[in-house]
C-alpha cells in the first residue's frame, strides 16, 4: 500500500478522508492480556532489546482492535543507557538510570560514539515490524524530547518536585544547555535510523517539558524539539510534537515547523484548534480516565472532541495521554467502535 493512502497520514496531511484515524500512547502495553502472559516470561528490558518480542508487542493492539497506526514498542531510556548510564527497571517503583547526570564530571562518562550501533536492536525491530505490517498499517517511530532525557538522567528516578533539573535550569543554564545540545544530536541520530529502518512517522515526547515555567519553556524544551524537526523534515517523514502541559506549551510549539501537535486532556481541544488555525494538524485528546466511565460517558466525550473537527480533515484521535494499565478492555473496543461511527458520520456531512 502507498503510504499516502492511509488514513492517518492523510490525516496528518489534512487531504479529505473518510472518517477520523485512531490509535492511542501507549497501546502496545499492560493494559493488554496477551502483553501480561508475555511480560510474564521475560523482563522489560529483554522485551525492548529483543526484536522478535518488541515486534510481537508492538502488533498486539494492531491484531485485536485493527487501530489506524502502530508504534514501535521500546522505552525512551533507551538513548541514556546508551550513552554510558546504567538503566535498571523496578516493579512498582519505575526506571532508574544510576549515575545520575549532574556535574561536567558526569558529562565525561557519557559518549554518542557508536551510538546507532549500540541501538541497533530498535532498528532490526522496526524492519521485522515493517515486514509483517506488510503495508497494511503505518509504523510509527518515536523518541523522548531532548529535555525529558535530561530531565531522567539528572533526576536519575521518578520525581515529584524535579529538585535536580530544576537546580540546573535555574543554577547551571549553560550546563544545561550543553547536555541538552548533545541530546539533540543523539536524538536526531536515533529518530534518523528509525526512519532508514522503515518508520512512517515520528513522535517525540515531551513529558516533562510542561514542568518548566512558560517563560522558559523555549529555552529548555521547544527550542530543542524545532531543532531536530528542521534536521528530519528533508526525508519527508511527519512527525509529531506531544508536549503534556496545558495550553502554554501547546502555543509555544505552533511554529516548531511539527506536522502535528499532540493536545493533552488538560487542554481545550477547541481553542488549540482555533489556536492552530489549520497549520498544523492535532492529535488527542481524551483524558484517559474517561475509559474508566460507562459506554454513555465515552460516546459523549468522543462526540466532543470529534465535532470540533466535524466534516474536516487534520486530526486523529488519541488519548490526551498514555493508555491506563486496568482500563477494561470492552471499554476500549467500545472507544474504537464509537470514534469510526462518529466520525464516518461526521465526515458524510
Amino acid at each position: 500500500m502507498n503510504p499516502s493512502n492511509f488514513l492517518y497520514i492523510k490525516a496528518i496531511r489534512r487531504q479529505p478522508l473518510e472518517r477520523t484515524p485512531i490509535w492511542m500512547m501507549r497501546q502496545a502495553g499492560r493494559y493488554l492480556p496477551e502483553y501480561r502472559a508475555l511480560r510474564a516470561k521475560h523482563d522489560f528490558l529483554t522485551m525492548c532489546k529483543t526484536p522478535e518480542l518488541a515486534a510481537e508487542v508492538t502488533l498486539q493492539p494492531i491484531r485485536r482492535f485493527g487501530l489506524d497506526a502502530a508504534i514501535l514498542f521500546s522505552d525512551i531510556l533507551v538513548i541514556p543507557e546508551a550513552m554510558g548510564q546504567t538503566l535498571t527497571f523496578r516493579e512498582k517503583e519505575g526506571p532508574r538510570l544510576e549515575a545520575p547526570l549532574r556535574s561536567e564530571a558526569d558529562l565525561q562518562n557519557l559518549t554518542l560514539n557508536g551510538l546507532e550501533e549500540k541501538l541497533n536492536y530498535v532498528a532490526r525491530a522496526v524492519r521485522l515490524i515493517r515486514s509483517e505490517l506488510n503495508g497494511r498499517t503505518p509504523l510509527i517511530g518515536f523518541s523522548g524530547s531532548p529535555f525529558t532525557l535530561a530531565t531522567y538522567m539528572v533526576e536519575g528516578k521518578p520525581s515529584k518536585n524535579f529538585r535536580f533539573i530544576k537546580e540546573l535550569v535555574f543554577r547551571q543554564p549553560q550546563f544545561l544547555k550543553t547536555v541538552l545540545s548533545i541530546l539533540s544530536e543523539a536524538v536526531v541520530r536515533y529518530l534518523q535510523m528509525q526512519i532508514d529502518a522503515g518508520a512512517q512517522a515520528i513522535q517525540i515526547f515531551d513529558t516533562w517539558g510542561g514542568i518548566l515555567p512558560p517563560h522558559l519553556f523555549m529555552e529548555f524544551s521547544g527550542k530543542w524539539m524545532s531543532q531536530i524537526v528542521e534536521k528530519l523534515k528533508p526525508g519527508g517523514v511527519p512527525v509529531t510534537l506531544f508536549s503534556k502541559g496545558g495550553i502554554a506549551p501547546f502555543r509555544l510549539l505552533l511554529d516548531s515547523g511539527a506536522d502535528v501537535l499532540g493536545v493533552d486532556w488538560m487542554t481545550d481541544i477547541k481553542e488549540a484548534k482555533e489556536l492552530a488555525r489549520g497549520a498544523v494538524a492535532l492529535q488527542g485528546n481524551l483524558d484517559p480516565t474517561a475509559l474508566y466511565g460507562s459506554p454513555e460517558i465515552i460516546k459523549e466525550e468522543v462526540r466532543t472532541i470529534l465535532e470540533t473537527f466535524a466534516g474536516q480533515s487534520g486530526h486523529v484521535f488519541n488519548l490526551g495521554h498514555g493508555i491506563l494499565p486496568d482500563i477494561p478492555l470492552d471499554n476500549v473496543y467500545y472507544l474504537v467502535e464509537q470514534v469510526r461511527e462518529i466520525s464516518s458520520r461526521l465526515q458524510l456531512k
